[in-house]
């Protein structure tokens, strides 16, 4: 009954209401912007939406219903902006638009969608961070055969696909997913049953989930799209070879772009494959710490890695030194390519500002050459397009000069001046152009004849009357002949009655004045004609050559973006030079050594943040013999922490071929970097600090390798002291075993008695930072040094922080009687340990604990046991014994 209610109802509606509904039918979960003249409209649930989201006035139009359709719109030429942010909130926007001139057209104007705009879709300029990429992706999953990820960015045409399979795949899902940072993701219906997966991009990534269907997913659909999008070369199938998740993947995210994209989309035409082994591994939780492209606490740029090293001139530029950080690499000989070419920049300032100069004049050729593929560039984008390839001679020529970089020397082959594509540009567009395609004035006079007379009419026909007038005088002889206009008549031609009667035949004779005669002629009233129609005929024919100059430089996209690609990295590898002359970095050695030998390195941010003090430099030796594991003791605000992270950092950086910030620097190439720092209470699962704390140590014993820098800092803290100190050392001596894994560990704590590890394992060695002592006063010198630390200093520091001098004293007070009390509570905790069994018949509540802590041990199979496994294992007893 509700149905045929609905279907009556319908019925009742307007012809153009009727077709509204149609198309909403069709895009039910998107905010349908339906033009009508020059006005985007939005109905009913859409009309309430926009009108909450975007502050519009929410009005009504009459629908056919008894109640009248509510209704709100924004002006066409500057919706852009409305849709940026609904975009932002959340929304998807469907445009439809009339598929035909309201003029022409008989009874209703045809209208459809267009594109579908979803936040991982954009387009638009306005709507995108310039140096940031915002990519789109897919997950293909399947339990057997491992999943397979696509991730795109169609605002570039960037694409790249990786399959991944084994132990831990939700991890190491989530580890990529962290990489890109997607903005959608289109998931297989089999990656939406992966609840760890989907929580991590809808809850640390706020990324809009789109589920696919599983015919999109096949390698059958996979392969097939991939034949419309991309060159079938021996490389590519060697590539996708026994990588059907891949495939499958990479043909959902293809199929969903189509769906909402309703376009060819040829500006994705390059598929690049990698695998993990090629890049550092770098988790979720070690881009978080380590602050690799934005601070922890705002999410801002500044106060990252990224600012410092981002001097690119580039928006392009900008976005490839982003994706380099965020993927190191692994390999010795790429990353000694980037150091040569910084080498190179370095030492010839000339050329390289030369290069730099001619940079500054290059706009963003990766988006404006994919917005003119797509049919979605104005004039001002091929103006942009024009002036950068004005701008690209000066920089090969500057860049043609540098010796020694076989990297430059590609770069400046690959780099093409576009001379064919400039010319076309500037013979073709306006010098001024306009901001809308349906303005007018888009060509430059000259390109075209037709246009050049339909714009002379315009302005009154001045030149084509004249040569109407001059033609007619030398056929028919009549010196005096004009050609004149009035609003009776329109043009006609004039004659004085003296040679009136040599008037041509065709000339129709429409008013005698007393000294002439005035005839009307069929060339004059078609010219009328064709002025009174020039204005439409004018709009129309510009628009349409000019779509014909853009899909002439569409014809150029492989050139314009492999020329934008080495641009882009030619951008990048400046950037590494000017960050190294600005701050005194230096090249790192870097190879498969396994060898961590840094000489006063420093932190290359903190050293930037401080304004009126210099930075304390430290010396780190590390490598995987007797130099494993460095156990780094001393107080809170010493700088423990911030020196752990500099070593990480400088890692980083020299496996992205950056310089260093240090006096030398020698790094054996690192697999993956895990940092465990800080913690906090995860209520969303339930989990307090010391559970999070434990899976995150947990996951990285489990994943580590010998190859590995492991950055943990305060382990064992969230729990009792003694507990606490257990877990720590038994972490610590997983670490330092080549049996277990025998990774190089910067390992920072509070628990001294850690210190004579130093004695008792292979690999381990005590480093401490120097306090400063005067009395009850303590100076930081932020120096570390051999050797374990005496004190805490935990009183002290409180001090510093402003403690008022009575809890001061008090707190001294309380130290001194737990000193004392230290050795009874450990006797005590002893004897609890070894309490006798109640008498027979009488079970009480610790003992009912005792035996299930004595049953789990029973079962227990050590060997069996993963890392992860053990940890979980052991938080759970000390759980139960503290019940006993």
């Amino acid at each position: 009954m509700a149905k045929e209610k609905q279907a009556g109802e319908k019925q009742k509606l307007t012809p153009m209401m009727q077709q509204y509904m149609a198309v909403k039918e069709q895009n039910p979960d998107a905010v349908l912007f339906y033009r009508l003249g020059d006005f985007y409209e939005m109905f009913f649930e859409d009309a309430k939406v926009a009108s909450r989201e975007l502050e519009l006035t929410l009005t009504g139009r009459d629908c056919g219903l008894p109640e009248r359709a509510p209704m709100c719109g924004v002006p066409f030429h500057s919706a852009e902006s409305y849709i940026a942010r609904l975009i932002q909130k959340g929304y998807k926007v469907a445009i439809c638009e009339q598929m035909e001139d309201p003029a022409t057209a008989k009874g209703l104007v045809k209208r459809d969608v267009i594109r579908k705009i979803t936040s991982g879709t954009l387009l638009e300029s306005t709507m995108l961070d310039e140096k940031r990429n915002n990519f789109i992706c897919a997950i293909q999953w399947d339990d057997t055969y491992g999943a397979g990820l696509c991730f795109c960015d169609i605002s570039t045409g960037q694409t790249q696909a990786i399959e991944m399979f084994g132990k831990g795949l939700a991890g190491a899902v989530i580890s990529e997913l962290a990489r890109f940072e997607p903005s959608e993701a289109v998931l297989s219906p089999k990656a939406m049953e992966q609840e760890e997966v989907l929580a991590f991009l809808t809850k640390r990534l706020s990324c809009q989930i789109e589920r696919g269907k599983e015919a999109d997913f096949t390698e059958e659909a996979g392969r097939q799209w991939m034949g419309k999008h991309f060159e079938d070369t021996p490389q590519l199938q060697e590539d996708i070879q026994g990588r059907p998740m891949l495939i499958g993947a990479v043909g959902g995210l293809l199929s969903y772009l189509h769906q909402t994209q309703k376009n060819d989309l040829r500006q994705i035409n390059r598929l690049e494959v990698y695998t993990k082994a090629q890049f550092m591994g770098l988790d979720p939780a070690a881009r978080r710490n380590l602050e690799l492209c934005q601070v922890m606490r705002s999410g801002e740029k500044k106060g990252s890695l990224l600012w410092v090293l981002d001097h690119t001139r580039t928006a392009m530029g900008g976005r490839l030194l982003r994706q380099w950080l965020e993927k190191p690499l692994v390999n010795a000989a790429q990353i000694a390519l980037r150091q040569n070419a910084v080498q190179a920049l370095l030492g010839d300032r000339p050329r390289r500002d030369g290069v730099l100069e001619g940079l500054r004049g290059v706009f963003d050729l990766e988006r404006l050459i994919s917005r003119v593929v797509y049919g979605s560039a104005n004039c001002r984008d091929l103006r942009s397009l024009w002036q950068t390839a004005c701008a690209i001679p000066q920089v090969k020529e500057n860049l043609e000069g540098f010796g020694g970089s076989q990297y430059l020397k590609e770069l400046w082959e690959e780099i093409d001046c576009l001379e064919d594509v400039a010319d076309l540009i500037d013979r073709a567009i306006s010098t001024e152009p306009p901001f809308s395609l349906r303005e007018g004035n888009l060509l430059r006079e000259g390109f075209d004849e037709k246009i050049d007379q339909l714009r002379d009419l315009l302005k009154g026909g001045k030149g084509t009357l004249a040569a109407i007038e001059q033609r007619e005088r030398e056929r028919t002889g009549i010196p005096k002949l004009k050609v004149s206009y009035n609003k009776v008549f329109g043009y006609y031609i004039e004659i004085s009655k003296s040679y009136a009667d040599k008037a041509p035949e065709d000339y129709t004779r429409r008013q005698t004045l007393t000294g002439s005669e005035r005839f009307i002629t069929p060339e004059l009233k078609e010219l009328e004609s064709q002025m009174l129609s020039a204005g439409e005929q004018l709009t129309a024919l510009e628009y349409q050559l000019f779509c014909k100059v853009r899909d002439k430089v569409a014809m150029q996209a492989h050139r314009i973006q492999r020329t934008a690609r080495a641009i882009a990295r030619l951008d990048a590898l400046c950037s590494f030079a000017l960050a190294a002359e600005k701050n005194g970095y230096v090249m790192p050695e870097v190879d498969y050594s396994g060898v961590l030998d840094i000489r006063e390195g420093r932190h290359p941010v903190v050293e930037k943040m401080l304004e009126d003090q210099l930075f304390v430099p430290n010396d780190t030796y590390m490598d995987e013999g007797d130099d494993r594991v460095s156990i780094i003791t001393g107080p809170n605000m010493a700088g423990k922490s911030t020196y752990m992270r500099q070593v990480a950092l400088i890692v980083v950086m020299a496996q992205c071929g950056s310089f260093v910030p240090a006096k030398s620097a020698h790094v054996g190439i690192c697999d993956q970097v895990f940092t465990r720092v800080g913690a906090s209470d995860d209520l969303t699962r339930g989990q307090s600090t010391f559970m999070v704390e434990m899976s995150e140590v947990a996951d990285i014993l489990q994943k580590a390798t010998h190859r590995s820098l492991l950055i943990l800092d305060e382990i064992g803290r969230g729990t009792s002291t003694y507990d606490g100190m257990a877990i720590a050392r038994a972490v610590l001596e997983y670490a330092a075993s080549k049996k277990t894994l025998g990774a190089k560990t910067l390992f920072a704590t509070h628990y001294h008695e850690l210190s004579q590890l130093e004695s008792q394992v292979s690999g381990v060695k005590n480093y401490n930072v120097v306090v400063k002592k005067r009395g009850d006063d303590i100076t930081f010198l932020r120096k570390i040094v051999p050797g374990g630390a005496d004190d805490s200093y935990g009183i002290q520091v409180a001090k510093l922080a402003g403690l008022p001098d009575s809890v001061i004293q008090r707190a001294k007070q309380v130290l001194e009687s737990l000193l004392e009390q230290a050795p009874q509570q450990k006797a005590e905790c002893r004897k609890k340990a070894s309490q006798p069994e109640a008498p027979e018949g009488q079970m009480t509540l610790g003992a009912a604990m005792g035996e299930e802590v004595l049953e789990k041990l029973r079962k227990l199979e050590p060997d069996t046991l993963s890392p992860i496994e053990g940890l979980g294992l052991l938080y759970e007893l000390c759980k139960l014994a503290k019940e006993c």
